[in-house]
């Protein structure tokens, strides 16, 4: 066989190796930039799997004390933690005792409530009802702090004692002193006070 006839017979057979190769290549074989976005994207799944299942806690309960002796304790059907700042985690269904060293018990529910384990500052919103002796206190949000000494309720507060029923905007409460400050956002708009007499 003469080298020009090898020519011939081989230069197809060689064109159509390359093309088979090309096109197993394009189709078939995946390139290391293509498995490491598929791992990267199993990777990121997997890790929002995990956060999503690994944060809740059931039956959340806390007990902290001031150098006061003030006793502060809080439960909660259900717990979240926040990713961003460890300390703070979103409760439902929750309730507090708060222990006052010189004073009766305050005691404080609500459907939710954020609670800070640093500082055990806390805010509870939605159906928030406060009960301390013959004192009964409901709103739409509640800002504690044993730190600042406080509390503070506010959207549509209604303030129930034996006497008397007190509606406002916000009631201020220093827990240490008991001094109240009973207001309306609104200079045009008065705290409504109603004697159960």
């Amino acid at each position: 066989m003469s080298y020009k006839k090898y020519l011939k017979f081989f230069f197809p057979i060689l064109i159509l190796l390359i093309m088979l190769f090309f096109i197993y290549d394009k189709k078939f074989k995946k390139t290391d930039n293509d498995l490491n976005i598929v791992d990267v994207q199993k990777e990121e799944t997997l890790k929002e799997e995990l956060q999503t299942n690994s944060n809740i806690i059931k039956d959340v309960k806390y007990v902290s004390k001031d150098a006061k002796g003030n006793e502060y304790l809080i439960q909660a059907l259900e717990g979240e933690i926040d990713y961003t700042d460890p300390n703070v985690i979103y409760l439902k269904n929750v309730k507090a005792l708060i222990k006052l060293k010189d004073s009766n018990n305050i005691v404080v529910s609500s459907k939710f409530g954020k609670y800070n384990l640093g500082n055990y500052d806390t805010i509870f919103s939605k159906s928030v009802v406060i009960n301390y002796l013959d004192n009964k206190i409901t709103g739409g949000y509640l800002d504690f702090s044993l730190d600042r000494n406080s509390m503070i309720i506010s959207k549509k507060v209604v303030y129930n004692n034996l006497k008397n029923v007190l509606k406002a905007d916000v009631v201020e409460i220093n827990i240490e002193t008991k001094d109240t400050k009973i207001f309306m956002y609104e200079n045009s708009k008065s705290v409504n006070i109603k004697s159960k007499n």
